[in-house]
């Protein structure tokens, strides 16, 4: 199941930047797009490999749920199919020898009306001659028919059949464990040999290479801000009292306001509506999740180069 999942709580809303040039406009915490894989199907995790720390690429599989069964029920299915299809009638060959007769007796029918026109042969011969035509083409079609009905019954059985088995395929695809994103694993919550169950949570993979940083943002603030806009962002690595400098992206805007989160320290702050606002920001390796960050908001946030030190 996928979500987005916010790492650790939202970061307080700061003062509105005044034109210093490590002012800011507001701060939050930066965090990531997480994926938690759960089993698609239920078995023995007959091998189990994403190790934490491990670049996964999407759709790339790292572990199998046992398929034997569905292997062995796909096989019989296969060989029911087979049997079907040996049982299929040649409608051709079916009704050659009627067609066959049918020919014959047209042929004699054209005989005697030329032998009658000659005085040759009587009335009688001819009505009994085309009686017979009648009577072949009547069984002909009825034959024809019969074996028609017959296929579409063992056509129907094929269809049944071939449903099953892309149940049985989709099963078994669905056996495979695979990363949906590009990402990192965070963590694994299964080993192999272990009974996976549908839905139990097997690893959790997050994209770090794309980070996020959230803030909270004033109603009056509301104004300078729009989606795609390009902003300057700080992540803050502490220890040596540097910051680094990013060109972020605004990727969403909240639509509604809502009391600042309660991670704010003083009961005035708290009150204030604010908008959460959330910057794409291309993570060099620096940034973590639950990191803390500065957004600024001004004609200069258009530098383009990632991961510039700036001091305070």
């Amino acid at each position: 199941m996928m979500k987005r999942h916010v790492i650790t709580a939202a970061a307080a809303l700061l003062v509105a930047c005044g034109g210093g040039p490590n002012e800011y406009d507001a701060s939050g915490v930066f965090e990531a797009t997480e994926v938690t894989v759960s089993a698609r199907a239920s078995g023995e995790l007959v091998w189990f490999d994403p190790a934490e720390g491990q670049t996964v690429a999407a759709d790339e599989a790292v572990g199998l749920v046992d398929t034997t069964q569905l292997y062995l029920q796909k096989m019989q299915l296969l060989g029911t199919l087979r049997a079907v299809d040996a049982r299929r009638y040649d409608v051709g060959r079916q009704v050659a020898s009627l067609g066959e007769q049918l020919s014959a007796q047209r042929r004699e029918q054209a005989r005697f009306g030329n032998l009658v026109r000659d005085g040759a042969a009587t009335q009688k011969q001819l009505d009994d001659i085309a009686a017979a035509v009648a009577t072949l083409e009547k069984q002909l079609a009825a034959q024809t028919a019969t074996l028609a009905s017959a296929n579409a019954s063992l056509d129907g059985e094929a269809q049944a059949l071939a449903a099953q088995l892309a149940q049985l395929d989709d099963r078994i695809a669905k056996s495979v464990v695979a990363s949906p994103i590009d990402g990192t694993v965070l963590a694994r919550y299964a080993e192999r040999g272990e009974l996976a169950a549908q839905g139990r949570a097997l690893f959790k993979v997050a994209d770090l290479e794309r980070m996020f940083l959230r803030v909270y943002i004033t109603a009056g603030q509301l104004a300078s801000i729009r989606l795609g806009q390009r902003v300057r962002v700080f992540a803050d690595p502490g220890g040596d009292g540097r910051r680094r400098e990013y060109a972020g992206t605004v990727s969403w805007i909240s639509d509604r306001a809502e009391f600042t989160p309660k991670t704010i320290q003083t009961r005035d702050e708290r009150a204030n509506l604010v908008y959460a606002v959330k910057v794409a920001v291309p993570n060099d390796g620096y940034i973590r999740s639950g990191m803390y960050g500065d957004m600024a908001v001004g004609p200069e946030a258009a530098s383009d180069a990632p991961g510039t030190g700036a001091g305070e």
